[in-house]
């Protein structure tokens, strides 16, 4: 087997070069030995390759070193898969310095682009589940063509421009040797294929603007701020391609009387002094209602009483939450003559004492004047 060439003799620098001149070299001679430059030249990849495997030692400082250091006896050998994948990019490189494509890919038609909806719902519609019809603007399939953008619908025909390549090719000369050029297609604008016989109605686009229709169902207890996704709903794409998706972002009102705590409702009502005093049975709000509640005697005011089952259900499940009902006892401002007797009758009974009085004022000593 015949011996490598030394690496600084392929490129054509010193072993004193800089980075930026083997940089410099590799790119020059790339120029000169790229596949792309020498299509006819069966030696050019052979020669790249060589060309590519001593920039990929003699452009890292690290493998420079180890191979001034070694030479072709150095261990651990750079494989090719090694180069290729640092090189990778240098098909892009050769874009900037010559305006080539490489490849000869048709551009796909691209698909439709995705919508955006915001619908406000209300809690009761939260605890119900609800629909909402939705107008919107938006790119339809033209109903002339039905989307083939011809009018005959015989829809598109192969380029003549590319022969359906989707690039044009031409060769000129540099002073790199002559050289061949890939351009996207002006006239298919790289698909490939072109209407002949245009749509009047969509001008041979194939969809056109127009006014839609759906019909968005919103499931029982939905967070807010959640989107629903319809698939196929947003705009249509182009001829041959998938239409977007219809993104619906959902809106929770504030309520007036609830507070929501994932599934869990919060709530406070009034309640009298009399009826907290001696117990009963108090109205209380519901989602779509009322409802009743019972509250036991001595119930004081900030006591909170869970009404089980009565919140929101889960979005999945269905499985509903709770309802809790904080209970605010409320102290007549106004009263009769016959209200004011009872009330200091009441009190000459012990009805002004607060229960564990000497307790709590015990307490209120300690805070203010501490332990002795």
């Amino acid at each position: 087997m015949a011996p490598r060439r030394d690496y600084y003799e392929i490129l054509g620098v010193d072993r004193s070069a800089t980075q930026d001149t083997i940089k410099r070299a590799f790119r020059r001679l790339a120029r000169r030995y790229h596949p792309d430059v020498n299509p006819d030249d069966p030696e050019s990849e052979a020669l790249f390759k060589e060309m590519a495997e001593a920039y990929a030692v003699l452009g890292d400082p690290g493998r420079r070193a180890q191979y001034d250091r070694y030479g072709q006896a150095r261990p651990g050998p750079v494989m090719a898969g090694d180069i290729w994948e640092e090189l990778a990019g240098f098909g892009d490189l050769f874009e900037a310095f010559f305006g080539t494509t490489r490849g000869g890919r048709r551009a796909r038609p691209r698909r439709g682009s995705d919508l955006r909806y915001d619908v406000q719902i209300t809690l009761e519609e939260v605890a119900a589940g609800t629909q909402r019809v939705i107008t919107a603007d938006r790119l339809q399939t033209c109903a002339s063509c039905g989307g083939t953008g011809s009018k005959s619908q015989k829809g598109r025909q192969p380029c003549a421009g590319c022969q359906g390549t989707g690039q044009t090719h031409y060769t000129t000369a540099t002073p790199f040797g002559r050289l061949s050029t890939a351009t996207i297609c002006e006239t298919c604008r790289g698909q490939g294929t072109v209407v002949t016989d245009p749509c009047p109605e969509c001008e041979g686009q194939g969809r056109r603007v127009g006014q839609g229709k759906m019909t968005v169902t919103i499931p029982p207890g939905v967070e807010d701020g959640v989107s629903l996704r319809l698939e196929g709903e947003g705009e249509a794409g182009e001829t041959g391609a998938p239409p977007g998706d219809l993104y619906v972002f959902v809106h929770v009102q504030p309520h007036e009387i609830f507070e929501r705590r994932g599934r869990d409702l919060y709530c406070e009502i009034p309640v009298a002094f009399p009826t907290a005093a001696l117990g009963g049975t108090v109205p209380i709000p519901a989602l779509g209602g009322a409802d009743e509640l019972s509250i036991p005697a001595g119930t004081q005011s900030g006591a909170v009483f869970t009404v089980a089952r009565k919140g929101l259900p889960d979005v999945r499940t269905g499985v509903p939450g709770h309802q809790y009902v904080r209970v605010r006892v409320v102290t007549p401002k106004k009263l009769t003559a016959r209200q004011r007797e009872l009330l200091a009758e009441f009190a000459g009974e012990g009805g002004d004492q607060i229960e564990d009085e000497k307790g709590w004022i015990e307490r209120v000593r300690e805070a203010l004047i501490g332990d002795d």
